[in-house]
Order: structure tokens, then C-alpha cells, then sequence
């Protein structure tokens, strides 16, 4: 197998999740100002890492599922929630993969996903199923990547779904509005991201 194939693989991801914490252990900022506004209820965290959001987003109130194509990221995420004295329930699974009912969720919240696209939008259609009459949907990625670097790295920036990728979803399923659709400075002093200084978040509300 490749190194680029397998970062796309639960072993890859499972192997990461097993050594040393990669991320800050903060919530991150555009989840905080966009969802600070909205009333709790039931929350997925798509690619939940090491539970940082998961935990913020309880201990708000919110119902949350946790998911994430690594098992060894869930189990970091519920060590944390518990260390919080909080409860989330993590699924192990890739988006397209997960048993989650359509329509469920009042916030879907992608954060910095590593979601492969397909000739037929598969993800992004599945992420706009998941929320609910109401919902929110948040996909906020980082801008400015380096593609000569993440060539380099393995992978191609261009093999993964954007936040342009699920608003342009969103308008041609119709029913959706789009709250915000912007590029917003990020400022993040520890963890792997730490060199990303921008992000493009889109944040859609289903009718």
C-alpha cells in the first residue's frame, strides 16, 4: 500500500492516534463563534480527533456523537469527555459507512475534514442528510494549503472535500440557506495545524 492510500486508511489514522496527542486539546475557534449562538441538541462531530469539540460542544449541552474513521480517536475522545465529566457516544466509521439516521442531527460540524471526494458527491450529499429540518451544517477547512508541500507529504489537496464543495451541494439540493460563506484569519499556538493561518468556513441552515 502507498503512503498516500494508506492515509486514507483507519490503520493510518489508528497508528497516529496511538502515540504522542497531535492537536492542541482546544476547541476549535470557528466551531466556537458559529455554534456559541445556536441552542443544544443533538450534535455530530465528523472526524472528532481527540474530542476537544466533542467535549466543548457537551459540556454546552449539546447530545453529541462523535465520529471518526479511527477507533483509537474515539477512544481518546471518551477518555477526555469522561475526564470532563461529560458523556458522548463514539462510532467508529467513516461517513459514508456510519449507521446514522438521515435527518437527525440540528449540527453537523466538519471540522478540517480528510473526506475523499467521489464522482457523485457522495460525502457531501451524505453530510447534508444527516442534519436535520432546521439544522446547521458547519465545514470549515484550511485555506492557502501548499500544494507542492502536500504533494510532497502524499497527498493531493485536491482529492478532498472542501466547505465549496458542500455549499455548491447544498445549492443544487435546494432547501438550504447559507448563513456564512467566508475566509476568517485563524490563530492556533500548539498542535499539528499550528502553521495554518486562515480557514474558509461555510455554515449552511437547512429549511
Amino acid at each position: 500500500m502507498s503512503e498516500h492510500e494508506d492515509r486514507h486508511s483507519a490503520e493510518y489514522w489508528d497508528e497516529r492516534y496511538s502515540a504522542e496527542p497531535v492537536w492542541s486539546g482546544n476547541p476549535n475557534a470557528a466551531l466556537v463563534a458559529e455554534a456559541s449562538d445556536l441552542g443544544p441538541g443533538r450534535a455530530l462531530d465528523v472526524g472528532c480527533g481527540e474530542g476537544a469539540d466533542s467535549v466543548w460542544l457537551a459540556l454546552g449541552g449539546w447530545d453529541v456523537t462523535a465520529l471518526d474513521i479511527s477507533a483509537k480517536a474515539v477512544e481518546r475522545t471518551a477518555a477526555v469527555a469522561d475526564q470532563a465529566g461529560v458523556a458522548v457516544v463514539g462510532v467508529a466509521a467513516g461517513i459514508l459507512e456510519a449507521e446514522l439516521a438521515s435527518g437527525s442531527f440540528d449540527l453537523v460540524s466538519v471540522m478540517y475534514p480528510a473526506i475523499l471526494r467521489t464522482p457523485t458527491r457522495d460525502a457531501e450529499r451524505r453530510l447534508l442528510d444527516l442534519v436535520a429540518p432546521g439544522g446547521t451544517l458547519l465545514v470549515v477547512h484550511h485555506a492557502d494549503v501548499d500544494r507542492e508541500h502536500a504533494l510532497n507529504r502524499g497527498f493531493d489537496p485536491d482529492d478532498y472535500v472542501s466547505p465549496e464543495d458542500v455549499r455548491i451541494a447544498a445549492v443544487e439540493q435546494g432547501g438550504w440557506s447559507v448563513v456564512v460563506d467566508e475566509r476568517r484569519d485563524r490563530s492556533v499556538e500548539h498542535g499539528a495545524g499550528a502553521h495554518h493561518k486562515a480557514d474558509l468556513v461555510v455554515r449552511l441552515r437547512r429549511g
